[in-house]
């Protein structure tokens, strides 16, 4: 598999991360529970991030092995949560990744960037 590729699931991770976190500007929990916009926006880009965490997984594995950092069983059984069963996703786990997960999420995908950027 291409570098180049690997390169880009981990820009669209970390677009989708960026957006979770324009998304939350200004809101509390009580705004988001009750904007339907809100929580199908964040929900989407959670599901993005963790649909591209399974591929990234699933092609580049040693990728995954080299970044145990990354969350990558939580982003895939989340995944696997929302697909199988959208309507069972409770609004406190969504605010909860999205407010507590995601910016430690943006952080270790930046710590990645970094260490790629010096050629390690």
């Amino acid at each position: 598999m291409s570098l180049d590729r690997l390169i880009t699931y981990l820009e669209r991770m970390q677009r989708a991360a960026s957006e979770i976190g324009q998304f939350l500007l200004g809101i509390d929990q009580a705004t988001f529970f009750k904007t339907v916009e809100k929580q199908r926006a964040i929900g989407m880009n959670l599901v993005l991030i963790c649909e591209v965490a399974a591929r990234i997984a699933e092609e580049y594995p040693e990728f995954v092995v080299d970044h145990p950092e990354l969350p990558w069983h939580v982003m895939r059984d989340f995944r696997n949560r929302i697909v199988q069963g959208y309507l069972d996703i409770e609004l406190p786990a969504l605010w909860g990744l999205a407010h507590k997960s995601v910016p430690e999420l943006l952080l270790q995908l930046d710590s990645v960037r970094h260490w790629r950027a010096e050629g390690e």
